[in-house]
């Protein structure tokens, strides 16, 4: 027994500590929220592109914010 306050010897092992915590994914790895977030996107992307889309089916030509809208919709439909 080594007295209290004694150096550990120098081929003795050091115990390790607690290490840095590693980085939890985004929605911590939960592929119902990742999926339910994903139809969202899409869901949200089909309701944009359907305005502009239906004024254009009347035969009213679009705007620059139509354009806009649609343009929108096709770049989150593709991500």
């Amino acid at each position: 027994m080594s007295p209290q306050g004694a150096e550990a010897a120098p081929g003795a092992a050091s115990v390790p500590g607690p290490g840095p915590a590693s980085r939890r994914p985004l929605f911590g790895g939960c592929w119902s929220c990742r999926l339910l977030s994903g139809a969202g996107l899409l869901m949200a992307a089909i309701w944009v592109y359907q305005g502009p889309r239906s004024t254009m089916k009347k035969g009213i030509p679009p705007s620059m914010g139509a354009i806009a809208q649609i343009t929108f919709a096709a770049g989150e439909g593709r991500g």
